[in-house]
């Protein structure tokens, strides 16, 4: 896009598209190979989009095949792996780590330190507080992957952990711990 600024060793890898008036920071990588990479001597990477006007704080890490909307924003070091679709409007805290093959809506806000498991949906107008942690795995250790969803409107409080398969309705409030 027009007028990207890209900091000091960046690295965009193929196939990444990166909206316009968009910051990248230094020390990141944006269209990290999945897991296939390093097996599949004909690895395509997938398309991986990042919105106009965002900014992707340092040493932040987003893997390929992700779709982020536009306005998003990441504090430091966080990860958000392959396939994650995130809409509009939407903050990621420092040291977030999103597990991908997940999906948010819009204005969202997750803060510092959430770790998001594979297959949770999020809805739109959705704030997470830190230190919360969305499990996936209903028998661990197996190959299951069922993810909380949360609709629309939804607050989680500090420390919460939402076990696999939890579903939130809109306007709910999930306290501390």
């Amino acid at each position: 896009g027009e007028n990207v600024k890209i900091g000091d060793n960046t690295s965009i890898l193929d196939n990444v598209t990166i909206g316009d008036n968009t910051i990248i920071c230094n020390n990141c990588i944006i269209g990290e190979p999945t897991n296939d990479y390093y097996y599949n001597q004909d690895y395509k990477n997938p398309e991986t989009v990042i919105g106009s006007n965002s900014l992707i704080r340092s040493h932040t890490i987003i893997y390929s095949g992700c779709a982020i909307g536009d306005d998003f924003s990441t504090g430091h070091r966080v990860t958000i792996r392959e396939n994650m679709k995130i809409g509009n409007h939407c903050r990621i805290g420092t040291l977030s780590d999103l597990q991908g093959l997940s999906e948010m809506g819009n204005y969202c806000w997750l803060h510092s330190n959430v770790h998001i498991g594979q297959h949770s949906k999020i809805g739109n107008f959705v704030f997470i507080y830190p230190y919360t942690v969305f499990t996936n795995d209903p028998h661990p250790p197996s190959n299951i992957c069922i993810g909380p969803t949360v609709d629309d409107y939804t607050q989680i409080a500090v420390g919460a952990i939402l076990l696999p398969g939890v579903k939130l309705g809109k306007h709910v409030l999930v306290g501390a711990h």
